[in-house]
């Protein structure tokens, strides 16, 4: 069963990102085909992750686990937020990077364990994961952001401009996914200082130094924005270097704590 949703969702995400790339090659108005495909792939995706995170023993929060429920995560807001706002061409990104998280997450064995976790455990570890996935749409629409202004610029408004909001939409929108990736954020580490107490026992030191790293970077971003009026090339440089120091913090205790010390 867990291999039929997983591939089911794979199919669907592939083909709806096939079918959004032949919509902007060809300037066509979206289609809902599009949507619904990703919806069926998401809902696949679910069935998958529910089969793979719960188990007897509590909760399997290992590193693919949880690559693929960030990838399912990115995947379900944009495709919600994709109906009240024209953000369709993010399905390039994100589409095939959900099916990528679900499909190595079946391949490859993990190497965590299931354990029981405590309700304020379970907040900061959802708040954490809700923070990366907003940060992860965020750097994308920077991408697009970047694309846009540059096309502008040399007077490109073909293809993927032509398909695109106005450049002024395109920041807001950004604006808007980084004060509410802040805001999850700052929650993730408040509960984090409030429920682990000893972050050298449990190698939790330079997550958290590099987790306030990028809080401040994207603190700075939004005052500058506020202050100073900064806008899209510089939004995009603080968004990528925060996005890269949160992924580190993330990804990198992941790594280590379950590849290098558990094999100690």
């Amino acid at each position: 069963m867990l291999t039929f949703f997983t591939l089911l969702a794979v199919a669907c995400y592939l083909i709806a990102t096939g079918m959004q790339w032949q919509i902007l090659q060809n300037s066509r108005p979206q289609s809902q085909t599009t949507k619904w495909l990703g919806a069926i792939g998401w809902l696949s995706h679910t069935l998958c992750l529910y089969l793979q995170l719960h188990h007897q023993g509590g909760l399997d929060l290992g590193l693919f686990n949880v690559a693929s429920l960030i990838g399912w995560l990115v995947a379900g807001m944009v495709l919600l937020s994709s109906l009240r706002q024209p953000i369709d061409n993010l399905y390039l990104g994100v589409f095939p990077m959900a099916a990528a998280t679900a499909l190595v997450d079946l391949l490859i064995p993990e190497s965590g364990a299931a354990k029981p976790y405590s309700a304020g455990v379970i907040s900061h570890i959802l708040l954490s994961i809700l923070a990366y996935s907003i940060f992860t749409i965020a750097v994308l629409q920077s991408l697009l952001l970047q694309q846009q202004e540059r096309a502008l610029k040399h007077h490109h408004t073909r293809g993927l401009v032509a398909t695109l909001p106005p450049l002024q939409t395109m920041e807001q929108l950004l604006f808007e996914m980084l004060g509410t990736g802040l805001a999850l954020l700052t929650g993730a580490l408040l509960t984090g200082f409030l429920f682990f107490e000893d972050f050298f026992a449990q190698h939790l030191l330079h997550k958290t130094v590099l987790s306030l790293i990028a809080w401040v970077l994207y603190a700075v971003l939004l005052a500058g924005r506020t202050l100073f009026g900064w806008r899209s090339r510089t939004a995009v440089r603080w968004t990528i270097g925060g996005f890269a120091t949160l992924a580190l913090a993330f990804f990198g205790s992941k790594i280590v704590l379950e590849l290098f010390l558990r094999s100690q």
